[in-house]
């Protein structure tokens, strides 16, 4: 007999666990008898099973009989790196006829703002449709048309509201509705922990690609729990109905958790986000994207290093007395210097800092952030936002640079989303779903 490649994937194929019980992310008899593979990096077998991996031990049960799709990239792997495409297209029990690739593609090939387009993966043979910068009719169009009935979600998330894969999954619950599909969302960790959220909730009038809905910057949710809150406060006002949505939780996961702490493998989510650490300092220093100073992309170090053209140690010097005056803690700023390789002030030397986080409980990414916008405008008589205010639609508010223009300190701008921030916190309370 012809061992196809197909055949071949298959006799290595994963196994994991879902159903009503995966739902509570208490243990069944399927998660007790699973064999999980360990990662390469260590040789040891994971803590956290993701929703892929109770998916597959419990046999694929809420896939069968079904026509899928999956909306998913380089972060949708098992523990022992096969990517799920590749292990679900192996197995016979799995009816897989199409991949919906996001914002930098399926294969994650794209930067910031692109994707892949539509095509034929040469791996698997199943067409790639491409969903970013569609939503609504036009979304559910694309279902429609790739003639599934399932669609699956898998993507690893990094906490921030405007990392925008979030919102493919809120536009893609969406689309299900409009389009009469059913949405399965299977969990990953949150890498920079579940903890409280934090940051400016998003006001409506801001809504964008990276913020549709009113939650926090930091928001502290897995992508599973976004998808509960999404399918009852969001998607009926969008659809007209809540979506026929059903979540596959992790088990071994805690709110407490850095990635580091899960034993999974690391995979970028997007070319700019190479490791954890990246996603740590995220959340508040991807706020430079909405001014003139370089964010870091087009170095190794993207989001830890933020700088310009003319700026010196003044910086660097000025974010330390900052940063003990107000009490900020788990971070140090390092002078640097540094030649991006694309993106703002290619190929030209610029100083600026980079972040050193030492105490990763301790560490507040938003308030940081904040501190060092602040002092880059006192410290640099460059300092412009960037014309079209897009900080206004990261920080999902006009008031971080309206106040910050008019010289307020780092707590006066964080009172400002206080009281919105506690309405959220009530709200996202009744769909978090691990301890």
């Amino acid at each position: 007999m012809t061992l196809s490649r197909r055949n071949l994937l298959a006799a290595t194929a994963a196994t994991s666990v879902t159903g009503a019980t995966a739902m509570t992310g208490e243990a069944t008899a399927a998660d007790l008898a699973y064999d999980s593979p360990a990662t390469p990096a260590t040789g040891a077998r994971p803590r956290v099973r993701t929703g892929f991996d109770r998916l597959a031990a419990d046999g694929y049960g809420l896939l069968s009989g079904r026509r899928v799709g999956i909306v998913t990239n380089p972060t949708g792997v098992t523990p022992d790196v096969r990517h799920i495409v590749d292990v679900l297209h192996a197995d016979e029990r799995v009816d897989l006829t199409a991949v919906f690739g996001p914002e930098h593609g399926f294969r994650g090939t794209a930067q910031a703002g692109g994707s892949e387009g539509s095509y034929k993966d040469p791996a698997t043979g199943l067409p790639v449709h491409d969903t970013y910068g569609k939503s609504g009719r036009a979304l559910a169009g694309v279902f429609t048309r790739s003639g599934v009935d399932t669609v699956v979600f898998d993507i690893q998330d990094v906490g921030a509201r405007f990392y925008t894969y979030i919102w493919t999954l809120y536009d893609c619950m969406v689309a299900a509705v409009l389009a009469g599909k059913r949405f399965v969302v299977l969990d990953r960790p949150n890498p920079v922990t579940g903890r409280a959220a934090s940051g400016p909730v998003l006001d409506r009038s801001l809504a964008s690609g990276v913020g549709r809905e009113p939650i926090a910057l930091a928001h502290g949710m897995t992508v599973a729990e976004l998808a509960l809150l999404f399918n009852t406060e969001f998607v009926p006002r969008a659809a007209g109905r809540p979506a026929e949505l059903e979540t596959v939780l992790m088990k071994g996961w805690r709110r407490s958790d850095f990635f580091d702490a899960t034993g999974l493998p690391w995979v970028p989510p997007s070319p700019n986000m190479p490791t954890p650490d990246t996603a740590l300092v995220y959340t508040g220093t991807c706020l430079f994207e909405g001014t003139n100073l370089s964010e870091g992309r087009g170095t190794t170090r993207p989001f830890e290093l933020l700088g310009a053209d003319g700026i010196d140690r003044h910086w660097s010097a000025a974010a330390t007395e900052l940063a003990a005056a107000i009490g900020l803690t788990g971070v140090r700023f390092r002078e640097a210097y540094f030649a991006p390789t694309f993106s703002k002030f290619q190929g030209k030397t610029i100083g600026g800092v980079q972040l050193h986080v030492h105490d990763r409980a301790a560490f507040d990414p938003v308030r940081t952030g904040i501190a060092l916008l602040i002092t880059a405008k006192q410290t640099w008589p460059g300092f412009t936002w960037r014309p079209d205010h897009w900080i206004d639609k990261l920080t999902g508010t006009p008031h971080v640079r309206t106040m910050i223009d008019a010289g307020a300190g780092v707590d006066e701008v964080a009172a400002a989303w206080q009281d919105a921030l506690a309405r959220f916190r009530r709200v996202r309370r009744g769909y978090l779903r691990y301890g």
